[in-house]
Formats: structure tokens, sequence, C-alpha cells
């Protein structure tokens, strides 16, 4: 048997009504906007398709999953911790904008083979902007996502360590880093020279491979196993560590990653994972 949560910002009587028709009894209701059922035998395409039909995040999650078999948090940034991608918003100042998001979109669906070349694409239409432009990204457009610091709070309050892994860039990272509190951030370097950006990256780009390397190494620097760890993202990028995480989330995502993940948040903000969990 197996627990089912449903949640929405707006939680309607009309879905949770719905899902108490096929389940054959009332929710446990904590709060307004989560409804949860334990020992349920109901199966996963039902679920899904409710779901969608009242546009819910319904997921069957294992009735004794707790926070205390994890002891690693690891997040993507972009459109997962804030809700930009701030290559994106650093070409808008060089009026790129357009033309560097849509390389973005496609990267993020898994639609380009070599993310490595695609990023170098990305980073060269910045080239000559002040570096001071970073700084007006990181103030005026920079947004944590909904949810966030409530969700790092509650894997803080349960002893996880917490890293962000990016395909973005350490100014922001570090910065994030330091206003929520993680333990890791590992990203992109961009290459400044005279204060401007030279359109070049320094070092191994961070990509998918990268990314799940990264947190294997910190498995190990924790002496912990993959399977202890909780991975959340948005993109194409995310799979590989995802792939070896204990419990993998798609937030907001595309589809090739909620096809891939064992959870999956679509409404919601980042502190949904939580109810996830049994407390």
């Amino acid at each position: 048997m197996t627990r089912l949560v449903v949640q929405h910002p707006l939680l309607a009587d009309t879905a949770v009504n719905a899902f108490t028709h096929a389940v054959g009894r009332a929710p446990n209701r904590r709060a307004a906007s989560l409804a949860v059922w334990n020992d349920v035998d109901i199966d996963g395409p039902q679920v899904s398709s409710l779901g969608e039909a009242h546009r819910v995040d319904a997921e069957i999650v294992h009735p004794d999953l707790a926070l205390s078999a994890f002891r690693l948090a690891a997040f993507d940034m972009d459109s997962t911790l804030i809700t930009i991608e701030c290559v994106d918003e650093i070409a808008d100042y060089a009026g790129r904008k357009a033309e560097v998001a849509a390389i973005t979109e496609a990267a993020m669906r898994g639609e380009i083979a070599d993310y490595d070349e695609s990023l170098r694409r990305r980073v060269a239409l910045l080239a000559g902007l002040p570096e001071a432009t970073l700084e007006r990204v990181w103030e005026e457009r920079v947004r944590l996502s909904p949810g966030a610091e409530a969700l790092i709070k509650g894997l803080k309050g349960a002893g996880l360590r917490l890293l962000v892994v990016s395909g973005g860039f350490t100014f922001f990272t570090e910065r994030l880093r330091s206003r929520l509190g993680l333990d890791w951030a590992r990203s992109n370097v961009l290459e400044v020279q005279d204060g401007r950006l030279t359109g070049r990256l320094i070092g191994p780009i961070v990509n998918a491979s990268r990314k799940r390397l990264i947190v294997e190494q910190t498995c190990t620097v924790l002496g912990i196993s993959p399977a202890q760890t909780v991975v959340v993202g948005d993109g194409a990028n995310d799979l590989q560590m995802m792939s070896i995480a204990g419990l993998s989330v798609a937030y907001h995502a595309k589809p090739v990653v909620r096809d891939e993940t064992t959870h999956a948040i679509n409404h919601c903000g980042l502190d949904a994972i939580l109810n996830f969990f049994e407390r």
C-alpha cells in the first residue's frame, strides 16, 4: 500500500472530491493546500490522469518515506531555486535576450546534443558587458522560487547537507549559497578582464555529466550513498544527477525531465516537496 499526496496552493474541493471518489474515502487535510490518503491502492496512470484533469500536483509516495533516510539535497539553480535563467537576463543587457533564451530553452528541453557548445555560444554573446551587469542582475532580477526558504529550513532541520550545482555562474551560486545558508556551490566561472566579460568561461563546464560527478564526489566526502540524496531540478542537464538519487523531483520542469524522475511539482512551490515525507 502507498500514500497519495495531492497539493495545490488553492486546492479546490472539486479536485479533492475526485480523488476521494477514486480512493473510496476522505483524506487527511493537514492544510488547505494539501490532501493525503494513507494506505491506498490506486495506480499511477489514474493518479496522473486525475492530477492533469484538475491541474493539481498528485503523487504516489512510499508510505514510510522519511527525511531521516537522506543526508544530502542537491539543487539546480536557474528556474529551480531561483525563478530566472541568469544567462538570459545578463544577455538582456546586451540586447540579445531572445536569441540566448531560445538556445537556453532548447538545451533545457534536451534538444541540443552538445550542451557545452550551446553554453559557449550563449556566453560569447555576453562579451563586452561590464562586470557590474552581474550585480544588476542579482539585485534587480534574481528572485527565490516560491517555497525555497521553507524547503531549505525543513531540510536543514532534518540534518541534511545542501548543495547547489548549476550550469549557471559562480557569481550567482556563491551569493545564493550565502543567502540560503547552503553548504556547497558549484558552477561555471565567467572570465572577466579589465572589468568586462570576455565571452569566455574558465575551467571545465558544469554540464550534465559533471553535475552527476559533483553529486557523487559530495556523497564520497559525506561517506554516504547517492541513494541517500534528494536531487531537484528542471532541465535535461539535471537528468544524470537525478538518475543516481534516492529521490528526484522535477520542479516546474520540461516534459523530458518529468518523465524520468520519481516525483514532480508542477503547480506548488518548492516547499511542497516536504509533504512527500511522512511527518
